[in-house]
């Protein structure tokens, strides 16, 4: 059996999304994890299924937005669930530049990650 997630390997999870370090990020995602986004044409946004497509995912947005960074970014976790709040910043290929508040609910299986869930606020501009 595996180690629970710690709120400190969420921590250093964050920290390798600033670094634009996929390997990193990847470190404690399950390869059957899914990630639903905060955009998308479903209520859920849009469903990525497994780890790789959700690497590749990952990875587009830094190609899109090459100085995204989530900023005071806070973690917990209890039992099977966990939560990290964070700031994204970011500025499109459009030259449009984002900054809004946003969470992650996890789903842990066996110290993976199994279920990511973001929610982002949206501002009226």
């Amino acid at each position: 059996m595996s180690k629970p997630l710690t709120a400190e390997q969420l921590a250093a999870t964050f920290d390798a999304f600033n670094r634009h370090d996929i390997e990193a990020v990847m470190t404690h995602f399950a390869d059957d994890c899914v990630f639903y986004t905060v955009a998308g044409p479903e209520v859920h946004g849009t469903r990525i299924d497994g780890a790789t497509a959700i690497a590749e995912a990952f990875a587009g947005v830094w190609a899109g937005m090459s100085d995204a960074h989530w900023d005071h970014h806070g973690h917990f976790v209890h039992g099977d669930r966990a939560v990290s709040e964070w700031t994204f910043s970011g500025t499109g290929a459009d030259g449009r530049r984002i900054e809004a508040q946003g969470a992650d609910l996890f789903t842990l299986r066996n110290g993976e990650i199994v279920v990511k869930q973001a929610l982002r606020k949206q501002r009226t501009n």
